[in-house]
């Protein structure tokens, strides 16, 4: 007893004023910038949706995406060329602190990634939420005149309140936050403000009216609500995963070598993206369907292929390797948005797919490739673990788990974030030299 109260007593001596007033400054500082992330993503939602309808109104609009992205281009030629990076220079600034984010990475985003979307580009949303949140944590420090530290905390803040509230899932959003910076380590350091960033990121993105897509997996669930474990479905879970990591790894490298040739190709950003563009137009009619533009989470033609459509009946087995492909000419070619949302469809696509040919749930299975794939291509398998509780409850817990885990196994050192450092590597008797990134991993493989 006595011992304890002495813990407790020296615990409570090393507390000041100075310090209570700085950490009560911190708190207020990234509450404000949490409330204006959720607003900044509200805003962004709703004028992806608008965009999203507009193209579906009018089709014409896709002839016009080689113009829209050459325009994207030039303008990140002119003002962007320092936040060109996007989420990789978000990673690099939290382990190197040094200069920060500029604050217009938040506009030229935004505006890059709805016009994308305007026109027809297969893009996501993700990256553009993140950067948004980066931006303006980033500008909360310097206005506040935080320390390298600090910089780091709200940066790691930022990015957990983008990513929660343009998903509505909080708690994935700290995870991934605290997770995405490096393979096989979490920042639990950075874990309180992380999760008050996100959680309220969330709900003030919810006080301005966003509804996020339910998804529901209504298989196996049991009188209570628990789902029994059944050693047959694991290990199906587990044979997909394998695929799934696969299929994020297909993704991540198709990327990067299709942008990296690209660029050496052709060098001028704008006549790259219009080369893109055409791209798209032609894969277009060349497959005879607009299913793989866009998001893809819906779609005005309730014949078409989309996430929500995977849940209830099976993918075509193509589906996922289109929306690939339609997703890595688009971002390789210089337009803006995020991974995220292509890697869902893939996996729904890809788990749909799966689920039919193995037997299994095909809900179940799509939630699975949902989540995993996305777990395999960014090297976040908890964040992705928690991102399926929220989205379809904690009756499929294990079967996430292990898609998960098991995806980002077989995704290997690669990863659509080059900036990632490898802290522990996946496998056992391959040591890496420590502050290794994905980046430099890959180029290793090509020497």
């Amino acid at each position: 007893m006595r011992a304890t109260f002495n813990r407790l007593f020296h615990a409570l001596s090393g507390i000041s004023l100075p310090r209570v007033l700085a950490a009560l400054r911190l708190l207020l500082v990234l509450l404000a910038m949490s409330a204006a992330v959720g607003s900044l993503c509200a805003f962004f939602l709703w004028s992806l949706d608008t965009a999203t309808h507009a193209r579906f109104d009018h089709p014409w609009l896709l002839f016009l995406l080689p113009l829209g992205g050459a325009a994207i281009s030039l303008i990140y030629r002119w003002l962007g060329q320092s936040v060109e990076a996007g989420n990789n220079l978000l990673i690099d600034q939290i382990h190197e602190p040094g200069g920060g984010v500029p604050l217009r990475m938040a506009p030229l985003i935004l505006l890059g990634t709805v016009v994308t979307h305007l026109f027809g580009g297969s893009a996501g949303r993700e990256g553009t939420a993140v950067q948004l949140g980066g931006a303006l944590a980033s500008g909360a420090a310097r206005l506040a005149r935080l320390n390298a530290q600090g910089l780091r905390l709200m940066l790691m803040a930022g990015i957990a309140a983008g990513f929660g509230a343009v998903f509505g899932t909080p708690l994935a959003g700290a995870f991934f936050a605290l997770e995405v910076l490096a393979v096989g380590r979490i920042e639990m350091t950075a874990i309180i403000p992380c999760l008050i960033a996100a959680l309220v990121g969330d709900w003030v993105c919810g006080l301005w009216g966003i509804h996020h897509t339910a998804y529901h997996i209504p298989c196996m669930a049991g009188p209570n609500g628990a789902a029994a474990l059944d050693p047959l479905l694991v290990g199906k879970a587990a044979l997909a995963g394998v695929a799934f990591g696969l299929a994020g790894l297909l993704f991540a490298e198709a990327n990067h070598a299709l942008g990296g040739w690209l660029k050496k190709a052709i060098p001028h950003p704008a006549l790259r993206s219009i080369v893109g563009g055409l791209a798209v137009i032609a894969l277009t009619y060349m497959v005879g369907t607009r299913a793989y533009l866009g998001l893809g989470v819906w779609s005005a033609d309730p014949s078409m292929p989309t996430i929500t459509g995977f849940f209830t009946a099976p993918a075509a087995p193509w589906d996922w390797a289109l929306k690939l492909l339609f997703t890595v000419v688009t971002l390789s070619s210089g337009f803006k948005g995020g991974e995220v949302t292509p890697l869902f469809f893939i996996g729904a696509a890809l788990g749909s797919a799966l689920g039919w040919a193995m037997g299994a749930p095909v809900d179940l299975f799509a939630g699975l490739g949902f989540v995993a794939v996305f777990a395999g291509a960014a090297n976040t398998p908890l964040a992705c673990t928690i991102m399926g509780l929220e989205l379809f409850g904690a009756t499929h817990m294990v079967p996430i788990a292990v898609a998960c885990f098991v995806a980002c196994l077989c995704s290997g050192h690669n990863g659509i974030y080059l900036s990632q450092r490898i802290a522990l590597p996946k496998f056992m008797g391959r040591p890496v030299p420590k502050g290794t990134t994905l980046r430099d991993v890959r180029s290793s493989r090509k020497r």
